[in-house]
């Protein structure tokens, strides 16, 4: 429909104000998944910030109200839950998260603790494995021809490096995929993705839970270091499994629809490819230009703390506010050319792994293990050609591919 006046509905918000129209937009819905671009360009058109009645929240859909809502934590708040449910209202689903669900000065603590565990220098010590196992992997799939991009590279490559680098045990690892997609959908509606998922979570949260514990852990992981600063006090005993959770899933998800989203776009832009096959130092930035135009991580929720202005509308305190972090990693008044892959872009600045205190705590490995796949390919695969349907996975926050059949030849 098109956009309303609120004041003039009889259930506008209150303290809405008369600038922010009213859409009926469901951004969890089966159809807005598949292509939510259209939608997307309607919110952004429509004002800069909107209310979407079918789930009662505000909504910012340009890159400037995104970008200004990532950055102002205290006003837009974690703590309260980065999904629909109100912390304040709802009990959570699960322990919050002590990053993702926290605020500062609680949340500063945290996080200081998961940078120095995934800080740059150790990516350093760490590169070289993750360039090997990615040349091996995409030898094993050169060998093989015509294989599942999703499944047999997205997935099966993050998953042959990063649970060792991690310290998990070897048995029980297909709990960690569902897992990521558990906590995902739950930021979403009481819907039938939510409800499934959560339906299901019993034995993929109990795995999770036990191998988050010190005694699951092998030495000199990301996992025991996180619990080495509960020894010097830095984190408690109690605190140390919930941000070894946190990091199984910063760490896999992203990574995962990263990698996919790269290996989509570059069948889908041949150009591109070419000019990565020429030049395979490109490959950190083909795979940030994917996660700017795919955007895995499609929307997070805050909710405010007190009455406040943004984009020239008024939202109350208490307000769930939905970013849509896709729609402003497309938005025009940002980026040029917004709907195409260009792999020489300067994309600084994109919210693909989020911005400021929260940006996403798996970035460096997400960024690493794309670099490590997108080189390999580069220097080893002549051709990527799609050969069959490409089939979408839904989910309430994620977005991207769940199957993509594709055949490399050989450089």
């Amino acid at each position: 429909m098109n956009p309303t006046d609120v004041s003039a509905s009889s259930d506008a918000p209150a303290g809405a104000g008369t600038a922010i129209p009213q859409l009926d937009i469901d951004p969890f819905a089966i159809g807005f998944f598949d292509d939510p671009y259209p939608a997307h360009q309607e919110m952004r058109e429509a004002a800069p910030v909107i209310y979407l009645h079918k789930w009662n929240v505000y909504g910012v859909a340009r890159y400037a109200e995104v970008y200004a809502v990532l950055n102002d934590p205290q006003t837009f708040c974690s703590s309260r839950g980065v999904g629909l449910s109100d912390f304040a209202k709802e009990t959570p689903w699960r322990p919050p998260s002590l990053i993702l669900e926290a605020d500062p000065p609680a949340h500063t603590r945290t996080r200081a603790v998961l940078s120095q565990v995934l800080s740059p220098a150790v990516m350093k010590q760490i590169r070289d494995r993750f360039m090997s196992a990615a040349e091996a992997k995409v030898d094993e799939l050169l060998a093989r021809g015509r294989f599942d991009a999703i499944t047999d590279l997205a997935q099966a490559y993050p998953l042959s490096i990063f649970p060792d680098a991690m310290g998990l045990q070897a048995e029980g690892r297909e709990h960690l995929i569902p897992y990521a997609s558990l906590v995902f959908n739950a930021f979403g509606p009481p819907n039938e993705l939510r409800k499934q998922a959560i339906e299901r979570s019993a034995p993929h949260q109990a795995y999770v839970t036990a191998q988050c514990q010190r005694d699951a852990l092998t030495p000199g992981g990301f996992g025991a270091c996180v619990h080495a600063f509960a020894d010097k006090g830095d984190i408690t005993a109690v605190e140390a499994p919930l941000l070894v959770r946190s990091l199984l899933s910063a760490g896999l998800d992203t990574t995962i629809y990263g990698i996919g989203a790269a290996v989509y776009c570059l069948a889908r832009f041949p150009d591109q490819w070419e000019r990565l096959r020429q030049d395979p130092s490109l490959a950190r930035n083909a795979f940030e230009e994917a996660v700017r135009l795919e955007s895995p991580v499609q929307t997070f929720f805050r909710t405010t703390t007190r009455e406040v202005e943004l984009g020239g509308c008024r939202i109350g305190e208490g307000e769930k506010v939905l970013m849509f972090l896709g729609a402003a990693n497309r938005d025009p008044r940002r980026w040029d050319a917004p709907d195409r892959y260009d792999i020489t872009r300067k994309v600084s600045g994109h919210v693909g792994f989020g911005y400021g205190i929260h940006m996403c705590v798996g970035q460096l490995v997400a960024r690493l293990e794309g670099e490590a796949i997108l080189t390999a390919l580069a220097r080893k695969v002549a051709t990527i050609a799609i050969t069959g349907p490409a089939k979408r996975g839904y989910n309430n926050t994620l977005r991207g591919l769940e199957s993509l059949p594709v055949t490399f030849t050989r450089a």
